[in-house]
C-alpha cells in the first residue's frame, strides 16, 4: 500500500513540474497562438537566475541569511525571464504573428543562441544549486513512506502560481484586456485597448512563469544550458492535451501526463513509459482534437 501511495505522490510531484512549465506556454501558445520553441530556454534563464542569486547570497550576504536566497530567487527568476521575453517579443515575435512556420524557425534559432550564450557565460558543464536548509529532509509518515520537503514545496509553489495566474487573467484589468485582445483583436482595439502593449506584456508574463519553473527545477538536480529542452515536448503536449487556451485544461493535462508517466515507468521502464504516454495522447487527440477542455467564443468559432 505504501508503494502505491508513494507512486501517487511521485505522479503528482512530476505533474506539478509539467504544470508549472506549461503555465507560461498556455499563455504564449494557448492565448497568443505563438509556437515558441525557445520556451525551454526561458526555463533555463530562470534556473541560472537562481544560481546567480545563490552565489550573491553566498559571497555578499550574511551567511545566516543564506537560507532565504531561494525565496528571493523566485521573483528574480520571474523578472529576468519576463524581461527577456519582453525584449524577444519586441525584437522578433511581433513581426511573426500569423506566420506559425516562420515563428517556429525563428524561435528555434533563438533557443540555440540562448543556449550558446549560457555556455559562454556559465561554462559547458552543469552547475549545482544548493538547496536551502529548510527544504532538506522529508515529511516522515512511516518507515517506508516519506515525502521530500523539496517536492512538497514545488507542489505548493505550483498551487500558488495557478491561483496567481487565475487572479491575473480573470480578476485583473490586464487579464481582461489580454482575453479581449486574444478573442477579438479588432473589437478590443476599437474600444481603446493598446493591443501592441497587451501582446508585449502577455508574452513577458508567459516567459516569466517559465522562469519560475526553472527556479523550481534547481531543487531537483544540477542545471545546464539544455535543462529546458528536456521539458519542451512534454509542456507542449500538456497544453495540447488539456485544450489550447484553457487554464483548467493545462492543470488537467499536466496531472494526466505526469501520473501516466510515473505509472508506466513503474510497471515498465523510462523509455517504454514515455512511448506509451505519447501513443495514448496521440490516440486521444484523434478522438478529441481540441483536447480535454475547449473555449467557445464568437471569434474562435
Amino acid at each position: 500500500m505504501e508503494t502505491y501511495i508513494l507512486q501517487l505522490f511521485n505522479g503528482i510531484s512530476v505533474s506539478s513540474i509539467y504544470i508549472l512549465a506549461a503555465l507560461g506556454l498556455a499563455i504564449t501558445f494557448g492565448l497568443m497562438k505563438v509556437i515558441n520553441m525557445a520556451h525551454g530556454e526561458f526555463i533555463m534563464i530562470g534556473a541560472y537566475a537562481t544560481y546567480v542569486m545563490q552565489n550573491i547570497f553566498l559571497h555578499y550576504v550574511d551567511k545566516s541569511l543564506f537560507g532565504y536566497y531561494f525565496v528571493a530567487a523566485i521573483p528574480v527568476a520571474f523578472l529576468v525571464a519576463g524581461a527577456m521575453g519582453f525584449l524577444l517579443e519586441g525584437a522578433v515575435i511581433k513581426h511573426l504573428y500569423g506566420r506559425p512556420l516562420d515563428s517556429i524557425l525563428a524561435t528555434w534559432g533563438i533557443s540555440l543562441v540562448l543556449q550558446q550564450l549560457a555556455r559562454s557565460i556559465f561554462g559547458a558543464p552543469n552547475v549545482d544549486v544548493q538547496s536551502p536548509g529548510w527544504l532538506e529532509g522529508a515529511l516522515v509518515i512511516s518507515q517506508g513512506l516519506q515525502f521530500p520537503y523539496k517536492r512538497l514545496f514545488i507542489i505548493v509553489l505550483v498551487i500558488a502560481c495557478i491561483i496567481g495566474v487565475f487572479v491575473f487573467l480573470y480578476k485583473s484589468k490586464y487579464g481582461i484586456q489580454i482575453r479581449a485582445v486574444m478573442q477579438n483583436r479588432a473589437m478590443a482595439a476599437s474600444l481603446g485597448i493598446n493591443t501592441r502593449l497587451v501582446d508585449a506584456y502577455t508574452f513577458a508574463v508567459g516567459s516569466g512563469i517559465a522562469g519560475i519553473a526553472g527556479c523550481a527545477l534547481t531543487l531537483l538536480g544540477s542545471i545546464g544550458s539544455t535543462v529546458g529542452t528536456y521539458y519542451i515536448v512534454d509542456t507542449f503536449m500538456v497544453v495540447v492535451l488539456g485544450g489550447v487556451g484553457t487554464l483548467l485544461g493545462t492543470i488537467a493535462g499536466g496531472l494526466v501526463i505526469g501520473t501516466a508517466n510515473t505509472t508506466f515507468e513503474f510497471f515498465t521502464n523510462t523509455s517504454l513509459g514515455k512511448v506509451l504516454v505519447f501513443t495514448l495522447v496521440i490516440l486521444f487527440l484523434q478522438w478529441r482534437p481540441k483536447g480535454l477542455f475547449t473555449i467557445n467564443s464568437r471569434s474562435l468559432d
